[in-house]
């Protein structure tokens, strides 16, 4: 039997991570490289994730890699999974990370981020993404993951906003009439319950060899205007947003055989937020 210690260790375990540039995405792989796992970094563009990857290497003394993929195309995720089985022999786990996340900002008198204004390429390019990648790579990291002798974990990072919907009361501007008040696009809500979605989907799929689980984190605090951070920490009963790495330690739980009997989770790590 494994020491409390030992469940949490990732020695030798291989994790694809999407969206491995972005700021949980680096967190991620961070947490992973630190228990002595191999994250593996997919992204738009190669050279952050190569330059992360080598960090992470130098720091860690582990073997994470990084690969430019688009998780749109489903070509690209399909040499990409060979790619990495080809180099380390097997895949453990996925993190589903990679999201556009639409801003909320206004584009002249006619804001796009409104229902009523939302186009369908919008919707179409959010989704293909934040959904249809996740499934695209739940597709073929996850049956490579089944077929791995040990079986792995599939991670999908949906949010507080797949628990409950937008205040879009935290995003109005003093001065603008309301056709044109920002408002937190309708794909990101959509997106992040979908994931819920599939995670329940998924962990029924390969029960016997694939656990799936959601992560649902809290808004986290990177830089925004500081009149925004405080509107939303007046609806976190724990009074603030997170902090990038707070998210961490749940996220090696997830991975970790400390978790092994956990499957289907939908996991909120909001400070209270959907709760109240």
């Amino acid at each position: 039997m494994k020491s409390v210690k030992q469940l949490f260790d990732l020695t030798d375990k291989v994790s694809v991570i999407t969206g491995g540039a972005g700021l949980l995405g680096q967190k991620h792989a961070e947490a992973i490289a630190s228990f002595g796992g191999s994250p593996v970094l997919l992204d738009m563009e190669s050279k952050p994730v190569e330059d992360l990857a080598s960090k992470l290497n130098e720091k860690f003394s582990v073997d994470a890699a990084g690969y430019k993929v688009d998780i749109t195309s489903e070509q690209e995720i399909k040499q990409n999974c060979k790619d990495v089985l080809k180099r380390y022999g097997k895949i453990d786990a996925l993190v589903n990370n990679a999201a556009k996340n639409p801003k909320v900002e206004n584009q002249r008198a006619k804001n796009f981020t409104r229902l009523e204004n939302f186009t369908i390429e919008n919707w179409a390019a959010d989704l293909a993404v934040g959904l249809t990648g996740a499934f695209l790579c739940a597709k073929h990291y996850g049956t490579a993951i089944a077929n791995n002798p040990k079986g792995g974990v599939i991670i999908n990072i949906s949010s507080d906003l797949g628990l409950i919907a937008p205040d879009q009361r935290l995003y109005e501007k003093p001065g603008l009439p309301k056709e044109q008040q920002p408002v937190k696009p309708v794909t990101y809500s959509v997106i992040k319950t979908g994931l819920i979605g599939l995670t329940r989907y998924l962990a029924t799929y390969w029960p016997d060899r694939v656990r799936c689980n959601a992560l649902c984190p809290g808004g986290v605090d990177s830089g925004l205007p500081k009149e925004f951070v405080k509107k939303v920490a007046e609806h976190v009963p724990m009074g603030r947003m997170a902090e990038p790495n707070e998210y961490q330690g749940v996220l090696i739980f997830l991975l970790s055989d400390a978790s092994r009997y956990m499957n289907g989770a939908i996991v909120s790590i909001d400070g209270g937020r959907t709760v109240i």
